[in-house]
């Protein structure tokens, strides 16, 4: 059972000549694709965020302390 939103579209796609539903199809999943993208790298920083913050605040303590040295970014 699809939701209205689903059967809306289903609806505006169908009202199209068929070499456009064609178009209309591949910009969908490309569209879908990039969601789908998307949705793993919020998964992957959710996982990670917690060391990142730990790394930060550890970053920043480094610092109050004169620990930390600046990067020289021309041995990269």
């Amino acid at each position: 059972m699809s939701s209205a939103p689903v059967t809306t579209i289903v609806k505006m796609i169908d009202s199209l000549p068929i070499d456009v539903q064609d178009q209309v199809a591949e910009h969908l999943r490309a569209y879908i694709d990039d969601l789908h993208e998307e949705m793993r790298w919020n998964q992957s920083f959710e996982r990670t965020q917690s060391k990142l913050i730990a790394a930060a605040q550890c970053a920043k303590q480094e610092i109050a302390e004169g620990q930390a040295t600046d990067m020289d970014y021309n041995l990269l």
